[in-house]
């Protein structure tokens, strides 16, 4: 079932928001070479519950950190561990909040120390590539455009879009309907209403789409061993456009 939630509810989760991109930007600075990814899982923990909130996806399905770490090939779900991050390490922070109840869900990339110039490059276009979904997250479009604006730009800059993993309606829980795929056709899928909160999460690999899952049931892995970026914002859809809810003010440069 999918809820429309009330500009109040939408406040709530713009409040939520604020304090997940707060991590983020906090994370900016915090991750570089020697740290590790168990460093970042304890730092966002704390700085969550010390400013009121609730690290959410502690507990969420059987998952038992505040944080998803996925490093370099990882495609997501990565777990915190104690290995120092190396100069050129890709990795990617995936974590939601709850504050009094309401839910935010953002990952963002981090490249460690120095990124190579393919490192750079793949992740400017996965940041483009959620920016140009966001641009199409509007009442009265489908969930289609969506995810073709994605594809269409991903792959025509070389690069392959995770099938397997793709975005979701958020609140009053962290997953819910509608499901919200990064490729498809325009003018396809549900459409858009007043109300809706969804994520859009597009994650951008540069050799094949498809994975391999870990012995531990949740990482997975790129099946040829090539990187993986991924972004991701909660946003709102509103007759005035999307409003996007775990904005660190960066859409300006996109």
């Amino acid at each position: 079932m999918i809820t429309l939630k009330s500009k109040r509810e939408i406040d709530s989760m713009d409040d939520s928001g604020a304090l997940l991109a707060d991590v983020h930007k906090q994370l900016r600075t915090f991750i570089k070479p020697g740290v590790t990814s168990w460093d970042i899982e304890e730092f966002a923990r704390d700085y969550i519950e010390s400013h009121g909130g609730i690290a959410a996806q502690i507990g969420f399905e059987g998952y038992e950190y505040a944080t998803c770490t996925s490093i370099n090939n990882e495609i997501c779900h990565g777990f915190p561990r104690k290995k120092p991050l190396k100069n050129g390490d890709l990795i990617k922070v995936d974590m939601c909040v709850d504050l009094k109840g309401a839910i935010s869900d953002s990952c963002w990339s981090y490249a460690v120390g120095q990124p190579s110039a393919e490192l750079q490059r793949l992740m400017e276009v996965t940041k483009k590539s959620l920016y140009l979904g966001i641009e199409q997250a509007k009442v009265g479009n489908r969930i289609g455009d969506i995810g073709h604006a994605i594809q269409t730009y991903a792959e025509g800059e070389g690069y392959s879009v995770v099938r397997d993993f793709i975005g979701h309606g958020i609140g009053p829980t962290i997953h819910e309907e509608p499901a919200v795929p990064h490729y498809g056709i325009k003018g396809k899928g549900l459409r858009l209403k007043e109300g809706m909160v969804i994520t859009i999460e597009p994650m951008i690999n540069t050799g094949t789409w498809k994975m391999k899952m870990d012995p531990n049931g949740w990482t997975a892995y790129t099946q040829d061993g090539g990187l993986s970026c991924q972004y991701e914002h909660s946003l709102a859809i509103t007759k005035e456009g999307p409003r996007i809810l775990t904005s660190q003010g960066e859409e300006g440069t996109y």
